[in-house]
């Protein structure tokens, strides 16, 4: 199991080394996806941290699929509609470039959340 666990952690740093961004995944800030949220609470909204991650919070009704699980390009597949734009974050930023190069890859329309989760409670603290 741990071995496992290394492994995983293992590709995802190699991966992060390497990940180019996709020119057909838009960056958007929090700033952006305030006003998007403003406009319409019915957006996919993809957080692709771990489950004890996201059990910390979550940027409003999103869906959670786990980049590291082996399953997730399936399981974003089986959640997310074509025909809708995602937008996708993680915890700050670099997993969600991973996954909205996956998900550009079947043919979504992506937006990365640029600075994640972390930039999400920090705006939003900033505002109180």
């Amino acid at each position: 199991m741990g071995y496992r666990i290394i492994l995983k952690l293992f590709t995802i740093i190699i991966l992060l080394s390497c990940v180019k961004h996709d020119e057909r995944v838009k960056d958007i800030t929090i700033e952006e996806l305030k006003l998007v949220l403003k406009d319409n609470k019915n957006i996919q909204l993809l957080d692709v941290r771990t489950t004890s991650e996201a059990a910390e919070g979550i940027i409003f009704d999103a869906k959670q699929v786990n980049l590291i699980s082996n399953s997730f390009e399936q399981e974003a597949i089986d959640v997310l509609d074509k025909t809708q734009p995602v937008y996708v974050y993680c915890r700050s930023g670099r997993r969600s470039k991973i996954a909205a190069n996956v998900l550009v890859e079947n043919g979504y329309e992506v937006y990365n959340v640029k600075g994640g989760y972390l930039e999400w409670e920090k705006k939003n603290k900033d505002n109180d």
